[in-house]
């Protein structure tokens, strides 16, 4: 029900209708804003990078994440199947669990109950299996809605690191052609492959980008030198070179694992999807309908008009201000016009009003 002038007015069905707006923002994430960016004084900690208590994950703040104007940006965490579970490994259980959980939650389980495993190429039924995942959930404040589709680029340094002379051997991973090849069989909705490369090869996936959720999985063999190489086994115990962020799976904690991924991130860059679903109320003025004011001086005790210039004169009104009203007289929302509207016998008007939810 809409109020403007003097007295309501009902709505019908031809006078509301509904509208979908789909917005997107490009939202760059420099490498260089996750390592030796905040540190402090001694260089021994940087400000921006939180670890959990119980080594579960990393996250990385657009600024020292104690203070008020810091940004959450994306969390990291690590993880692997029980069938490469070994007790010399540190952190065992917690990157199991870790990996049992994200495949619960986005992959689901089968017909037996199982968890599904990360499939490189997104056919679940057969293919290899990304069996050393990092996992990098990024925040609703940068993902809103949902990734946009093929518009997702990483940049990782596989031959050094970000700091000294400058990058070296960087690899670019795309999810290409997604907005005509992506999967729907998660449990969480649409997600596409990742691709090293300049396009989409048979084989070539090397992880995994879940649209709505906010979160991609990458195989931790992009940085073993056989890019998009495939490992079915850990390094042997005695790899000791934590160049190599494979051997970290293994040979370090969580938190230290992400250590290592960020300092060889170059780049991130994707573009979001806001949904704007808005209703629109046609609030429609007849000739003969609300031509006086509200204001109590435009009549008299009788209810006749005493604000006219001439007897002659036809009545007359500015609408300023709609009111919409709940079916038991109940004020819900107040739209206001960009200026006075002249409203007489002589014309009509229709003003929409837009409630975006």
């Amino acid at each position: 029900m809409s109020k403007f002038a003097k007295g309501f007015k009902d709505f019908t069905s031809d006078d509301i209708t509904t509208i979908r707006d789909v917005l997107h923002e490009a939202i760059p994430i420099t490498g260089s804003i996750c390592w030796d960016t905040y540190v402090n004084g001694a260089k021994t900690i940087e400000e921006n990078i939180y670890n959990s208590p119980r080594d579960l994950y990393q996250s990385v703040y657009d600024y020292p994440y104690l203070s008020s104007s810091a940004n959450h940006i994306f969390d990291i965490t690590i993880g692997y199947p029980a069938a490469l579970s070994h007790s010399a490994n540190t952190g065992n259980s917690r990157k199991i669990n870790t990996y049992n959980q994200m495949a619960q939650v986005l992959m689901g389980t089968d017909i037996t109950g199982s968890v599904i495993n990360f499939d490189r190429d997104g056919n679940l039924d057969s293919g290899e299996k990304i069996t050393q995942a990092y996992f990098i959930n990024f925040s609703r404040l940068l993902a809103k809605d949902e990734i946009k589709k093929q518009s997702f680029t990483l940049q990782v340094l596989t031959g050094g690191v970000g700091t000294g002379s400058g990058p070296t051997d960087i690899l670019t991973i795309q999810d290409h052609n997604a907005k005509n090849n992506y999967r729907t069989n998660s449990a969480v909705g649409e997600y596409g492959i990742l691709y090293t490369g300049s396009a989409a090869a048979a084989g070539s996936g090397v992880g995994l980008l879940f649209y709505q959720a906010g979160i991609a999985v990458l195989s931790a063999s992009v940085f073993d030198g056989n890019e998009p190489g495939y490992l079915s086994t850990f390094p042997t115990a005695s790899s000791t070179s934590y160049n190599n962020v494979h051997s970290m799976f293994t040979g370090s904690s969580i938190s230290g694992s992400g250590d290592a991924f960020r300092n060889r991130l170059y780049n991130i860059s994707f573009n979001n999807t806001i949904d704007i679903n808005s209703t629109v109320y046609f609030c429609r003025l007849n000739h003969g309908e609300f031509n006086c004011s509200s204001n109590s001086s435009y009549t008299d005790a009788d209810g006749k008009i005493v604000v006219k210039d001439l007897p002659s004169q036809l009545p007359k009104a500015y609408v300023t201000t709609i009111g919409l009203y709940s079916a038991d007289n109940e004020l819900l929302a107040v739209a206001k016009t960009s200026q006075a509207l002249e409203k007489s016998p002589k014309n009509e008007i229709v003003i929409q009003v837009r409630l975006d939810t």
